[in-house]
């Protein structure tokens, strides 16, 4: 099982960002590069959690959301091509004294199969600046989406 810890600062509110993360609709690789259109389905959803497949690039998982507490988000993996065991993401969303945001990610991967197992170790190893980059692509769109401003391209 690959653990992997990302933190960076925003000048987002946390409700900004929850409404980004919380946001499903058509355009979402716009801020969340691995979350392509063509994978999104949204299950189910009430004002606190959504039940989502979403994925990129060959890979897929449904997503538990559960964001009962805005300031720490829970998404747990049900199921998916490559994930399983422990797999999701956890965002905690802290407000700083000057404004900004501080957004702490945690990302757990458990491969459930030879390719899944295969991705585990190269996330765990090499993978974590490759999912550090799409982060902070991530947070630019949040800020660029928030202030009216088009980005470079998907995170």
């Amino acid at each position: 099982m690959s653990t992997i810890h990302l933190n960076h600062t925003t000048t987002v509110t946390p409700e900004q960002f929850l409404a980004a993360l919380t946001d499903f609709g058509p355009g979402r690789s716009q801020v969340f590069g691995n979350s392509a259109d063509k994978y999104l389905q949204v299950h189910d959803r009430t004002p606190d959690h959504a039940d989502v497949t979403e994925g990129s690039s060959g890979i897929w998982e449904r997503l538990d959301y559960d964001w009962s507490d805005p300031r720490h988000i829970v998404m747990k993996t049900t199921d998916s091509n490559l994930w399983g065991g422990a797999s999701g993401h956890t965002y905690t969303l802290t407000s700083m004294p000057d404004g900004k945001t501080d957004v702490d990610v945690v990302v757990v991967r458990e491969g459930k199969n030879l390719k899944g197992r295969m991705l585990e170790a190269v996330l765990g190893t090499v993978g974590k600046g490759v999912l550090d980059k799409a982060f902070v692509n991530t947070i630019k769109a949040v800020e660029a989406r928030n202030s009216g401003r088009r980005t470079d391209g998907p995170a």
